[in-house]
């Protein structure tokens, strides 16, 4: 006999089944007009045919991948064309210091890093269609009034706010598509989401070398257009966000009943025994004391300094290769678009083997051996330093999408999805902080200890992602070999979440 307290949980998280004798799919939905035992609405759908599923998914696709790709553009692009301002002459036009500005760009994180747990959690409580454009708002209203600063003070606090206004986007948008793709549709989606990153990179460079011709139009220096111009896509697109996307599937209005029904089948179906949605104060903690979500971080650190400190840097160390100002900012562009091609290649191989820690180890160890060439070619000309340079590019961004999907994929419970995918982002935003302390204006043009620094924290991922596959597969395969009495034991209790003897490591 089932309660009305558990009838009242089935109407919050609208679970779904899949008969496999019927071929139904099933939505179970609470009557709440009645409080009479036993209502119980249950609705039987002929689940889709897969060139139904193909063309529904294809639809989600373009509504959803691209356009939080557009979303991340546009975060990137604000938070790292401060690289750009600083080829304009932000530094002289403000009178600060090198390292004044290496800790403009590290104080960023230290926001971000306070407000991501925070922002996970609104996200889930009002929903992604709602509290993501609140985040652009805030982010883009901030990076308008970066022109205005006229000190290094000034300059220090707008980051500072940039970092927490632009905490909620990135977390969310992650947290978010795990919530619509099956664990093994995630790394090819959050490849072109990320891969947004590197156009931002490419696309950047580009538009700065245009938006730094309008030095002294209507008595602004060009680093004031690049933080105006670069902050108006991100106001547009705010509004747009409301309208175009969607909540989770289980209240979008973009899908029909059935096609809910066979979206929720699928993903209950994908994560095993880890099936909890609604919000619990249990997860929440579980989050803070599963040890593979701090594997996971130091794994994300690891790559995320490099990464950052790429991103910042990247026209500074094009510059110190021999190129003018305005050259620079347009070179940086061939990188990222290379590591576009690259980062959504393997992302895609990554889906197709359902397999995440080679495709992290192989690019990371790319990247390394990119940061040893810029160190062996300091002596060869810019030609071979540039080639080098997209080698790094490549290696240090390819790496992302199969990490980032790695851990949404083996973290079960929808809170400590949540949770565990703020922590472990916070833990590599912290790694942003310390990349934007790397390169030092008295290392350059060759940088070689940061360089060193780089590839060292390269290879050190490299050896932390193998150590955990083959952890988490000795894990699977203990599981595999467990007696009934073993499992039974093992099974006992509620929320377990991943913890189940049922659930499986995507390794």
């Amino acid at each position: 006999m089932t309660s009305v307290n558990e009838k009242h949980q089935i109407a919050d998280d609208r679970p779904t089944d899949l008969d496999a004798e019927k071929g139904i799919a099933v939505v179970k939905e609470y009557d709440s007009s009645s409080d009479q035992e036993g209502d119980v609405i249950q609705q039987d759908y002929e689940p889709l045919t897969d060139k139904e599923y193909r063309r529904l998914r294809w639809k989600l696709d373009l509504r959803i991948v691209p356009f939080c790709g557009l979303l991340y553009l546009c975060s990137f692009l604000d938070r790292s064309n401060i690289g750009n301002a600083k080829i304009a002459g932000i530094t002289s036009h403000l009178n600060i210091s090198d390292d004044q500005f290496n800790v403009a760009l590290s104080i960023f994180f230290v926001g971000y890093v306070i407000f991501e747990i925070p922002s996970n959690l609104m996200l889930k409580k009002v929903g992604p269609n709602i509290w993501l454009p609140l985040v652009m708002v805030s982010f883009g209203i901030v990076m308008a009034c970066m022109a205005a600063v006229h000190n290094g003070a000034g300059l220090l606090a707008s980051r500072f706010f940039l970092g927490i206004t632009e905490a909620g986007l990135f977390p969310g948008v992650i947290f978010y598509l795990s919530l619509w793709y099956t664990r093994t549709e995630q790394a090819t989606r959050i490849s072109i989401f990320f891969g947004f990153a590197t156009v931002a990179g490419a696309f950047g460079g580009v538009l700065a070398y245009g938006i730094m011709q309008m030095e002294g139009i209507r008595g602004l220096h060009g680093w004031q257009w690049i933080f105006i111009i670069e902050a108006l896509p991100t106001l547009a697109l705010a509004t747009i966000t409301y309208f175009v996307l969607p909540n989770v599937p289980e209240n979008s209005k973009v899908l029909t009943e059935r096609e809910r029904a066979y979206v929720m089948g699928r993903l209950k179906k994908d994560a095993g025994p880890a099936t909890e949605t609604h919000f619990s104060m249990k997860q929440f903690w579980m989050a803070f004391t599963d040890w593979k979500i701090y594997a996971h971080s130091l794994i994300y650190i690891a790559g995320s300094i490099p990464l950052y400190s790429m991103s910042l840097f990247l026209p500074s160390i094009i510059k110190g290769m021999g190129f003018e100002s305005l050259e620079a900012q347009a070179m940086t562009a061939p990188p990222y678009a290379i590591a576009c091609f690259f980062t959504i290649l393997v992302a895609m191989d990554a889906d197709r083997r359902g397999e995440r820690g080679y495709h992290i180890a192989i690019p990371s160890f790319v990247g390394c051996i990119g940061y040893i060439l810029l160190i062996a070619c300091k002596d060869r000309g810019p030609v071979a330093l540039y080639i080098a340079a997209c080698i790094t590019v490549t290696g240090v961004f390819t790496h992302a999408p199969a990490m980032l999907s790695w851990f949404t994929n083996n973290i079960g419970g929808h809170t400590k999805r949540a949770v565990g995918c703020a922590i472990i982002i916070s833990f590599g935003n912290a790694g942003g902080a310390v990349g934007g302390q790397v390169y030092r204006a008295n290392d350059s043009p060759q940088y070689i200890r940061a360089h060193s620094a780089c590839a060292a924290l390269m290879f050190l991922q490299v050896l932390v992602v193998l150590a955990f596959k083959f952890t988490l597969k000795h894990i699977n395969k203990k599981r595999d070999n467990m007696t009934p009495e073993e499992r039974r034991a093992a099974a006992e209790g509620e929320e377990l979440c991943d913890a189940h003897p049922d659930f499986r490591y995507i390794t």
